[in-house]
C-alpha cells in the first residue's frame, strides 16, 4: 500500500488524485489531520486515517501495511520528519519518499532548506531505500505575494534574487513517477525546477501584462519590511521565515534551472506565466 501524508494539502491531494488514475484505490492510503476533509477520498475506497507528525501512535496506525510512504514535508523543524521516517521503517515500508527542496543545504539562509538537508541525512542513515524529491520553489508563493499588489499597484518586498518558480502540478506528477517507477528516481534527485529564472521584478512585469494594470516592484530594506509585516499582524516566526527566503535568493540559492523535471515528465515544465494566468485570472 502507498501512503501519502498530508493528503488534503495542496501537493498531497494532487499526488493522490494522480495516483488514483494509475493505482487501485484499495492500494492507496492517506494520513490527514482532519479526516472529514478527505471524506471524498474515503468514498472512493482510499484508506483515510487521522495522523499528525507529533502523534507517534496515530502515525503508526496510519502507516500500518505501507509498502511505500511519501512524506510530504511540513514544518522547517526536521524532528517531526525524523519521527515519520522512523515510523515508516517500523511499519515495514520498503521505500520512503520525501518532498525536499532544490536548495537543501545545512548552511542555507532559509531555515526550511536547512531542515530539508537534515532530513535528507536522516533518510540516508535510515537503512531503507529512499527518494528525496528536491522540489523547486513553489510558484504559488508569488501568487500570495501578488494579492495585495494587484489592488495597490505596488509589489513591496525586500531585495531578492532569481528563482526557478515551479508549479505544484508538475511536482505532483514527478512524485507519482517516483512512486510508480522506483528505477527513475532513487536517492537524492536533481533539482526539479521550473523552466526559467525570474526575480520579483519579472513577476511584477508578468502580472502587469496579464492584468492590464501596472504593478511596480518596490524594494525596501529588510528591517523596514520586517517591521511593516509585524505591524500588519504577521506572526514573528512567519516574518523571519519569509525574510530568510529573500536572503537566500539574494545569495543565489534558488538560481538553478535543471532539465530533470521536463525530462521526467516527458513535457515542458509549466511556466510562471501559466501559473499566474490560472491563479490570478482563472
Amino acid at each position: 500500500m502507498i501512503i501519502v501524508t498530508g493528503g488534503t494539502g495542496r501537493l498531497g491531494r494532487a499526488v493522490v488524485e494522480r495516483l488514483a488514475e494509475q493505482v487501485p484505490a484499495g492500494r492507496l492510503g492517506v494520513s490527514v489531520r482532519e479526516p472529514e476533509k478527505a471524506a471524498d477520498l474515503a468514498a472512493r475506497g482510499i484508506r483515510v486515517r487521522r495522523a499528525d507528525f507529533d502523534d507517534p501512535a496515530a502515525l503508526a496506525t496510519a502507516f500500518d501495511g505501507a509498502t511505500q510512504v511519501l512524506i510530504v514535508s511540513g514544518p522547517a523543524d526536521p524532528a517531526p520528519h525524523r519521527l515519520a521516517i522512523e515510523t515508516a521503517k517500523s511499519a515495514g515500508a520498503e521505500r520512503i519518499l520525501y518532498t525536499s527542496h532544490q536548495a537543501a543545504s545545512l548552511d542555507s539562509r532559509f531555515v526550511a532548506t536547512r531542515g530539508h538537508a537534515a532530513t535528507e541525512q536522516d533518510l540516508a542513515s535510515s537503512g531503507v531505500p529512499f527518494t528525496a524529491l528536491r522540489n523547486g520553489f513553489y510558484a504559488s508563493t508569488t501568487v500570495f505575494m501578488l494579492r495585495s499588489a494587484m489592488e495597490t499597484g505596488e509589489l513591496i518586498l525586500p531585495e531578492d534574487g532569481p528563482v526557478s518558480w515551479t508549479a505544484h502540478r508538475d511536482l505532483a506528477d514527478a512524485a507519482v513517477v517516483a512512486l510508480t517507477d522506483s528505477q527513475r528516481l532513487d536517492g537524492i534527485t536533481p533539482a526539479l525546477t521550473g523552466p526559467e529564472l525570474l526575480d520579483y521584478a519579472d513577476v511584477a512585469a508578468i502580472a502587469s501584462d496579464l492584468s492590464g494594470r501596472r504593478i511596480t516592484r518596490v524594494t525596501v530594506p529588510d528591517d523596514e519590511w520586517r517591521q511593516d509585516a509585524l505591524d500588519r499582524g504577521m506572526p514573528e516566526f512567519v516574518v523571519d521565515l519569509t525574510l530568510g527566503i529573500f536572503q537566500a535568493a539574494r545569495r543565489g540559492e534558488f538560481a538553478v534551472v535543471d532539465p530533470a523535471l521536463p525530462k521526467l515528465l516527458g513535457r515542458p515544465a509549466t511556466t510562471l506565466r501559466e501559473v499566474l494566468t490560472a491563479e490570478l485570472l482563472g
